[in-house]
C-alpha cells in the first residue's frame, strides 16, 4: 500500500475500528522515532505530520491504560484492608482513567482528516461566504464564460443500491450493484447528453463541427494558429480513479469487495461516450489517444468497456500489467516539470515534481473528474484531479497547500494564501494543456472516499445528479461546481434524514478560484510561475457565484455582466412520469410571500388540493438552511405560515434576500416549489 492510503483514504474508516488503534499507534511511534531521532528536521515532513498525532495519541492511551490498571490493583488492596474512603477515591480515579483511555481514540481520528461529529459544529466564522454575481477575471471560450449543464435522470438507475453482496475481500461479481456498472447507466442517453453539450458549448450544428471549433479555439489561444486537430497529435484523457490501487484491485483488474468499493470516480460510460466522439465522430486515430489516472490503475469494468470498441487506445496504469492485462505502465519524466510557486515556504520540501511522460508528451489534455466535495480542499474537480498527475507515490506533500491539512480543522481559511491548485491549473502541461473541461456529474459525492449520494437540490429532488458539465473556461466550470456542491453539502440533513457532509462550506475553499481568475488576489510577494521560467500565469478564466440555488443565474444569464453563462439543457425523456406530470398542478400551488419586502414578519401561503406531508424551510442565498418552519401533514385548503425573520436559534437574521422552499410529499411523489423574499431593517 502507498502512504496516501493511510493518510487520506483510511481517514474515516479507522475511526470505526478502535481495536486497530493501539497497534497503529505503536507502529506510528516506532516509525516516528526511527525516522526523526537520526534527523530531527524530518519531523516537518508530511508523512511525519501524519504519524505524530497518532504516536502521541498512543502514548496518552498507554498512560491512561496503565493508570487504570494501577488504580484497579490499588483499589483491591484498600478494600481488603477496609480503607473504604481511600478505596472510593481510587475507584473514582480509576473510572476517570478508564473514560479517558476509551475516548483517546479520537486523537487518532485527527490524523486521518475529519471528525464527522463536528460537521454540525462548524462555526459561522469558519464558513465560506461568497458574493453572488460579482465576476472576477477574464471569461474564456468560443462562447465566453459558458458552462453547459446537461441533465437527464434517465442516464442513471434511480434504484441502484451501490452495494456488494459477496464476501468481504473477494472479487466483485455480476451480482453486485455498483453505480459504475453498465446496468446502472444508460449509454445511449449519456451519448446523447455529451453530443448536446458539445453543440451547445460551441454553437455548432454537428459533433464534428463542435470538435473542430474546440481544437481551433485552443490552438489559436495557445499556439496562435487557428486550426483543428492534426493526425499526428496525441491526446491524454485524465480520469479520476481514487480507489484503484493494488489491494483494492487484484492482478486480474477486478474490484475487491471492501469499504472502498463504489466510491465516486469518473464514470466509465462518460469516457466511452468521449471516445466515441473523438474517434467515431471526429476521426482521431485510436493509437493517438491515452487514458488513465497515472497514480492509480484501471479496473476491469472500465477497461473491458473501452477496449471492446477501442482496442488500439493506450490504457495507462501505475502498476501496468500488475493490475490487469492490457494496461501500460505510467513512466515518470526524468526531470522535474512542475515547480510550486511557494518555493517551500508553505509545503516545505515539496518544491517541484516530475509528471508522467504520457502527459508531458501530449499535445492535448482532456480532464474528466467527478463531481465531489473534499475534506481537505472543500471540493474536488479539475484542479484537485491533478493531484494524480505528478509522479510521486502519493499526494500528501501537496496537502499543506489546501484549506486543511490532516487534522481536519480549517487551519488555512484566510483569503490570499498560497493555494497549490493555482499552480496545477496554470501549468502549461496540466491545466494549460486542457482542450476541453468535461465534468462527470452522473454520480456525485460528499467526499473523495465516499460513495455517491442522491441530491435534494432542485431539480434532482432526491435522485442521482445524472448530469454532465462542459466548458472551455476552467475557472468558470470549477466555480459552478462549487456552487452546486456548496448548496447540497451544507452540513444539514437530506430529505431522508441522513447527514450531509459540510466540506464546501469551509472558509477558504474558493480562495484558489479567485487567485486563478485574477492576480489581484495572489498572496503578497508571491508570483504563480509553475514552469519556473520567469513568466507569471495570466487570468485562467472567470470566477463568479450564482444568485441563489433556486434560480442558478450568473451575470450573463441576467444580462448584467460579463461573467459566467450557465446553459441548462433539460434532456429528460421519461424522467417525469406521466402521473407526476398530471398530478403536480392539481395538488400544490405556492404563492408569493406577503408583504415582500418585509420588516418584522412575512406570510408564506400555499394551497393543497389533497392531504399531504409538507415541509417548509428558509435558506440563505448560499443554500445554507436558516430555519425549518414545519414538517407535518396538512389538510386540503390554503395554509399560511408566518416567518418572523429569525433563525433556528431564534436570533434575528441580517437584512438581505432569502429563499423559502415548500416540499410536498404525496405517496411516492415529491414536489418542490420555491420563492425569493427580501428582509429589510
Amino acid at each position: 500500500m502507498k502512504v496516501d492510503i493511510k493518510s487520506i483514504l483510511l481517514k474515516r474508516h479507522f475511526q470505526k475500528s478502535r481495536v486497530l488503534l493501539p497497534v497503529l499507534g505503536l507502529l506510528s511511534l516506532i516509525w516516528f522515532l526511527i525516522r526523526v531521532i537520526p534527523k530531527p528536521s524530518r519531523a516537518t515532513y508530511p508523512c511525519m505530520r501524519v504519524a505524530a498525532p497518532m504516536a502521541s495519541g498512543f502514548v496518552l492511551w498507554l498512560i491512561g491504560l496503565s493508570a487504570t490498571i494501577f488504580s484497579f490493583r490499588k483499589m483491591k488492596v484498600l478494600f481488603l484492608s477496609s480503607s473504604y474512603g481511600y478505596a472510593t477515591c481510587v475507584l473514582l480515579f480509576m473510572m476517570a482513567s478508564l473514560v479517558y483511555t476509551l475516548n483517546q481514540g479520537s486523537i487518532y481520528s485527527f490524523a486521518f482528516g475529519y471528525d464527522s461529529n463536528n460537521i454540525k459544529n462548524l462555526p459561522d466564522s469558519l464558513r465560506e461566504t461568497v458574493t453572488p454575481n460579482l465576476p472576477i477575471g477574464e471569461a474564456r471560450g468560443i462562447n465566453p464564460g459558458a458552462v453547459v449543464w446537461v441533465w437527464n435522470p434517465d442516464a442513471t438507475n434511480e434504484n441502484c443500491t451501490n452495494k456488494y453482496y459477496g464476501k468481504e475481500g473477494a472479487p466483485a461479481d455480476e451480482n453486485d450493484d455498483a453505480w459504475f456498472l453498465s446496468k446502472n447507466n444508460n449509454q445511449n442517453v449519456i451519448d446523447s447528453m455529451l453530443s448536446a453539450g458539445l453543440k451547445a458549448l460551441t454553437k455548432q450544428s454537428t459533433d464534428h463541427k463542435a470538435w473542430d471549433a474546440i481544437f481551433s479555439y485552443f490552438n489559436l489561444k495557445k499556439h496562435s494558429r487557428e486550426e483543428g486537430y492534426a493526425d499526428s497529435e496525441k491526446i491524454f484523457i485524465k480520469i479520476n480513479a481514487t480507489s484503484a490501487w493494488l489491494g483494492n484491485i487484484n492482478a486480474r483488474g477486478e474490484h475487491i469487495q471492501n469499504k472502498f468499493y463504489g466510491l465516486v470516480e469518473t464514470s466509465p460510460q462518460v469516457i466511452l461516450s468521449l471516445l466515441r466522439q473523438l474517434v467515431n465522430n471526429y476521426g482521431i486515430p485510436q493509437k493517438n489517444i491515452s487514458i488513465g489516472d497515472p497514480l492509480k490503475n484501471i479496473y476491469n469494468n472500465s477497461y473491458t468497456l473501452w477496449h471492446h470498441e477501442f482496442p488500439d487506445v493506450h490504457y495507462i496504469g501505475y502498476d501496468g500489467d500488475a493490475a490487469g492485462k492490457g494496461r501500460e505502465k505510467a513512466i515518470p519524466t526524468t526531470k522535474d516539470i512542475i515547480f510550486y510557486s511557494d518555493k517551500g515556504k508553505v509545503m516545505g520540501s515539496a518544491v517541484a515534481d516530475k509528471i508522467y511522460t504520457v502527459m508531458n508528451e501530449a499535445d492535448y489534455l482532456i480532464n474528466v473528474p467527478s463531481l465531489k466535495a473534499h475534506a481537505l480542499a472543500g471540493i474536488s474537480t479539475f484542479a484537485k484531479n491533478h493531484f494524480g498527475s505528478h509522479a510521486r507515490e502519493h499526494a500528501v506533500h501537496l496537502h499543506a497547500g489546501l484549506v486543511t491539512h490532516q487534522d481536519g480543522n480549517p487551519i488555512r481559511h484566510d483569503s490570499c494564501m498560497y493555494r497549490v491548485q493555482v499552480d496545477l491549473m496554470g501549468h502549461e502541461k496540466l491545466g494549460g494543456n486542457q482542450v476541453l473541461f468535461l465534468l462527470d456529474a452522473l454520480w456525485a459525492g460528499g467526499e473523495a472516499v465516499d460513495p455517491p449520494t442522491k441530491w435534494d437540490l432542485e431539480p434532482f429532488n432526491y435522485d442521482w445528479t445524472s448530469s454532465i458539465f462542459l466548458s472551455q473556461d476552467m475557472v468558470a466550470i470549477e466555480s459552478v461546481a462549487f456552487d452546486f456542491l456548496n448548496a447540497e453539502y451544507n452540513g444539514g440533513y437530506d430529505s431522508h434524514d441522513q447527514p450531509k457532509a459540510y466540506f464546501p462550506q469551509m472558509k477558504g475553499t474558493t480562495d484558489y478560484l479567485r487567485q486563478a481568475a485574477s492576480s489581484d488576489y495572489w498572496p503578497a510577494g508571491l508570483i504563480y510561475n509553475p514552469e519556473n521560467d520567469g513568466t507569471p500565469i495570466r487570468s485562467l478564466g472567470v470566477n463568479e457565484h450564482w444568485n441563489n440555488p433556486i434560480n442558478k443565474q450568473y451575470t450573463r444569464n441576467l444580462g448584467t455582466g460579463d461573467g459566467i453563462n450557465l446553459i441548462f439543457i433539460d434532456q429528460r425523456t421519461t424522467g417525469i412520469k406521466k402521473d407526476e406530470k398530471d398530478i403536480r398542478p392539481q395538488i400544490f400551488t405556492l404563492y408569493q410571500n406577503y408583504p415582500n419586502p418585509f420588516n418584522q414578519s412575512t406570510n408564506i401561503r400555499f394551497h393543497l388540493t389533497q392531504r399531504a406531508l409538507v415541509e417548509l424551510a428558509i435558506y440563505d442565498l448560499t443554500g445554507r438552511i436558516i430555519v425549518n418552519l414545519g414538517y407535518e401533514a396538512k389538510n386540503v385548503g390554503i395554509h399560511n405560515i408566518t416567518w418572523d425573520g429569525t433563525n433556528h436559534k431564534s436570533e434575528k437574521v441580517a437584512s438581505g434576500n432569502y429563499i423559502y422552499t415548500v416540499k410536498v410529499y404525496r405517496g411516492a411523489h415529491k414536489f418542490v416549489q420555491s420563492g425569493k423574499m427580501t428582509l429589510l431593517k
